[in-house]
């Protein structure tokens, strides 16, 4: 997940001609051998344009590298002689701590060697995210300082159209053999591409912003020469490209997409679509196996709702509260400023309540703003990373204010603002594993965060809890909806139908979703199998501490193993409850809070 928190599909990057150090001297330990793997391979890995674990857009250096495919076939071949190195190792040797990292580290070079195999690269985008929309992000225009910092940014201006030429190339090369988005999910997605084709005054582009306030370091003369290279190359480079691009798009790609829906109707379909469920969720988990987690867990919330149906004194049938829920206005904000307040209001009372629950917090903060407007039409409703919680304002009857603490719980504190800022704050880790994001453990914390706000008292009215219910129903769904369309052979309408019938989301918020599950294979499933995960640890540990157990302890140490496979999180519970519950010693400089009360 990427500070600018336009998460994207699996990205892929050139292949800079870095050789893999060789093996240790025979007498060093195998702790020493394996740091010097990770240690070249990373510093290989952050010479790419932003490789990614998971599925989620990680930190780079802000190049816009080859993606070509010559580039991916050499990206392949370095990995699996990283693996072979790997396995190389004799893992009995290394110290406990290089065990953990060995697993984390291992099961990430095995999802990108698969991602390489079944080259994902050919499809560089899906509903929800896409290449074009995170080049921003790729050129780090956020964090512009001196006159290099700006001469550098134009250098990679001046690389957009050549990096957008080989996505084409790449995407062509998906259409050749039937690997591309389906075409039932692409309506309107071009609209993010057409902000920038379309445009007729350069300094109107984002990749302007960097230049309407330059620093008081840099005299205006050259800010003004700066200011200048910046519009031709907006005007001469990057809206030509957007402008192909964007052709493409409507003339070539969108007639020529598939008109199957499920993951197994690609190449290799059921590999691959086993893959993505292992890359997502961590679990060797079947198809079939998930659906019927699924169907149980709402069977399970689907009593509940009930529950607060009731409590609300509603007097009609579940479709009929579902519908007034949908529709009356006493649950939609007036104004895009009101959402971002009552936002903000949940996010304060949460703060309030922060040293109950957790013995550490991190220093950095985030803040709150609107998704963009070229983007907000088919995002999601909200998304949070280590400094901002974007909420999205666009089309207000579709972001009721019952879900309003649910989503806010998830994506700021406790949730994604939370375990992101203590990872990037913990020096103790490796970089390969403080600059990643395994879905499973992100998204089962974002969802157990949801499930905090019981106890920190944060849903105050029967529908506030209906609302919580109805995003835990939400993500059970996406067990059964996303087998089902790739697994099952479900329709879209069947897929939209289920959820509509079961969860108080708007029908905007329904189509977007079911859009990006049809168009990213088991990424969903992470969500729901990861929260019962840290369910289930959380009352082991309960039931094996009894007195001892501290829930700041417990949640602490989740968040302070950073970003890990289920297994390993669950071998780390082990080791807490072994060693009786004990307060963890995170490796950042982090705020420690007094023993609350």
């Amino acid at each position: 997940m990427n500070k600018t928190l336009i998460a994207g599909i699996v990205m892929a990057f050139s292949m800079a001609a870095l050789p893999l150090r060789a093996h240790s001297d025979p007498g060093s330990s195998a702790d020493a051998h394996f740091r010097d793997i990770y240690t070249a391979e990373w510093s290989w890995r952050n010479g790419q344009a932003g490789v990614s674990a998971s599925g989620e857009s990680q930190p780079n250096n802000g190049r816009l590298d080859d993606v070509d495919a010559t580039s991916q076939k050499q990206r392949l071949d370095y990995w699996q002689g990283v693996l072979k190195q790997l396995d190389g190792i004799d893992t009995k040797q290394l110290s406990p701590a290089s065990r953990v990292d060995y697993a984390v580290y291992r099961e990430q070079i095995g999802n990108f060697i698969a991602d390489q195999r079944f080259m994902n690269w050919q499809m560089p985008f899906n509903s929800d995210s896409a290449f074009w929309s995170d080049i921003g992000y790729e050129l780090g225009g956020d964090h512009l300082r001196t006159m290099d910092d700006y001469q550098k940014y134009l250098d990679k201006l001046g690389q957009i159209p050549a990096y957008v030429d080989q996505q084409i190339d790449n995407m062509r090369l998906g259409l050749q053999r039937g690997f591309s988005v389906p075409r039932d999910v692409l309506k309107g997605r071009d609209v993010s591409i057409a902000a920038v084709a379309e445009l007729q005054d350069p300094t109107q582009a984002s990749f302007y912003e960097p230049f309407k306030q330059m620093p008081v370091s840099i005299p205006d003369d050259q800010a003004q020469e700066l200011q200048g290279q910046a519009v031709r190359r907006i005007r001469d480079g990057v809206i030509p490209a957007y402008a192909k691009l964007l052709a493409f798009f409507r003339d070539e790609y969108v007639p020529h997409a598939r008109t199957t829906l499920a993951a197994e109707a690609l190449p290799d379909g059921q590999a691959f679509y086993r893959q993505q469920i292992h890359e997502y969720t961590t679990l060797d988990l079947s198809p079939d196996a998930i659906h019927q987690i699924g169907l149980q867990q709402v069977e399970k919330i689907h009593a509940q709702m009930l529950d607060a149906m009731r409590d609300s004194g509603f007097k009609g049938s579940f479709p009929e509260f579902l519908q007034f829920l949908r529709s009356d206005e006493q649950f939609h904000a007036k104004t895009p400023e009101d959402l971002l307040m009552r936002s903000a209001w949940v996010a304060k009372e949460v703060d309030g309540q922060m040293s109950r629950y957790f013995g550490h917090l991190p220093r950095e903060r985030f803040t709150i703003e609107p998704v963009p407007a070229d983007i907000a039409p088919y995002y999601t409703s909200g998304r949070g990373g280590p400094d901002v919680y974007l909420v999205n304002t666009y089309d207000l009857p579709s972001r009721p204010l019952y879900n309003m603490p649910a989503l806010t719980l998830h994506e700021s504190y406790p949730g994604h603002a939370l375990q992101l800022e203590l990872a990037d704050e913990d020096q103790s880790q490796p970089d390969f594993r403080r600059n990643s994001y395994i879905s499973a453990y992100g998204e089962g914390w974002g969802l157990y965060s949801e499930y905090l706000g019981n106890e920190m008292g944060i849903y105050k009215t029967p529908y506030q809890r209906f609302g919580f219910l109805s995003y835990q129903m939400w993500r059970a769904c996406r067990l059964v909806v996303d087998t089902g369309i790739h697994h099952l052979g479900w329709t879209r309408q069947r897929a939209i139908d289920f959820l509509t019938s079961n969860a108080a989301l708007s029908d905007r918020e329904i189509a977007n979703e079911i859009d990006r599950y049809i168009s990213w294979p088991g990424q969903a499933l992470s969500y729901e199998l990861g929260y019962l995960k840290i369910l289930e640890l959380r009352a082991k540990a309960e039931k094996a501490l009894g007195a001892r157990f501290d829930i700041r302890h417990f949640h602490d140490t989740v968040l302070s193993t950073g970003s890990v496979p289920l297994p390993v999180l669950e071998q780390r519970i082990d080791r807490f409850i072994a060693e009786g519950g004990p307060e963890p010693d995170f490796g950042c400089d982090c705020a420690k809070k007094a023993a609350a009360p």
